[in-house]
């Protein structure tokens, strides 16, 4: 036992955002599926399907987020960050599926006989997930700033998603006890599928994103391109820059004119020169130069301190 907590203290903060994630879907998994059971809720029921969901979804990042931390080796020269955004894709799908579910149960309830709910003890239930959510939930969000851990992010804002499908549930529950009408607990069942598959939508298209090697936000281009329109001796300027996001890495590559009289030594303290000056705008930056003699033979079609946003010049 010692040698695991020794081990998890070793992790990196986005590893042990990912284990405190598994360990607290796993807890409520349990609490919110015993207590759906046992007091007929369907929305609870719902809640806990979502839970074994988000087991599953934090193990495939904990998994995810190890892997991308290996080196760089012969058959993955640029590293394994895409295992991270395939886990947050991972992520959307089980999600969608949650909420096919979700819907599918509630159309169920709805053309049932009425059922007996025991209201008040449910909500204990949807009081303990919405308050370990939340508190994991803002342990996560600070891990993925830290390490810029793209399959980290994506749990966050699930385990957030959470605690508005506890405010839902609870909501329903209290309409129900109120009314003493079940017909809210299918309707705001329904509503949870639909605000599921919403979030599902946003981490497909934010995966797909990196998946597809699209540039970096336009506010991070106009920086990068600001740092190279820096005036540096030899400098003449610079074309064919491409950017894209893997898992926590950046990559920016591009090509700079130089004064065709210059040594290669000095190119290089040149490139070296820029590369630093582009770390203090994208932090970790992974940064590759080449250095091109501007004596008319290059295309620089977007060289000479140009501004504009588009990231994949040629």
């Amino acid at each position: 036992m010692s040698t695991v907590i020794e081990r998890v203290r070793s992790y990196d903060i986005a590893s042990k955002a990912a284990i405190l994630s598994v360990a607290s879907n796993a807890t409520l998994m349990v609490v919110k599926l015993v207590f759906a059971l046992l007091f007929g809720s369907v929305a609870l029921l719902g809640d806990g399907i979502d839970s074994a969901e988000d087991l599953v979804a934090s193990a495939l990042v904990f998994f995810s987020v190890r892997l991308a931390l290996q080196p760089p080796d012969e058959a993955h020269p640029y590293g394994h960050g895409k295992a991270e955004s395939l886990a947050a894709l991972s992520q959307a799908a089980l999600i969608a599926g949650g909420a096919i579910f979700i819907a599918v149960a509630a159309g169920r309830r709805l053309f049932a006989d009425d059922p007996e709910i025991y209201v008040w003890p449910s909500l204990v239930a949807v009081a303990i997930t919405a308050v370990v959510n939340l508190g994991v939930a803002a342990y996560s969000f600070r891990a993925a700033r830290i390490s810029g851990s793209v399959a980290v992010a994506s749990d966050a804002k699930h385990l957030l998603t959470n605690v508005v499908q506890a405010v839902a549930v609870g909501a329903a529950l209290v309409l129900v006890g109120i009314t003493g009408n079940p017909i809210y607990d299918p309707m705001f069942a329904l509503l949870l599928a639909l605000y599921l598959g919403w979030v599902a939508f946003g981490i497909l298209r934010g995966t797909l994103t990196e998946l597809l090697d699209t540039a970096l936000p336009d506010e991070t281009m106009t920086a990068i391109r600001a740092s190279l329109a820096t005036e540096r001796a030899g400098q003449r300027g610079f074309h064919a820059l491409r950017t894209r996001k893997s898992g926590r890495e950046t990559h920016i590559d591009l090509h700079v004119l130089v004064d065709p009289a210059m040594s290669v030594h000095d190119a290089h303290v040149l490139s070296e020169a820029i590369e630093r000056d582009l770390s203090q705008h994208v932090p970790n930056a992974l940064v590759s130069i080449h250095a091109d003699p501007d004596d008319g033979s290059a295309v620089a079609d977007n060289a000479h301190l140009d501004s504009s946003p588009s990231g994949d010049e040629n």
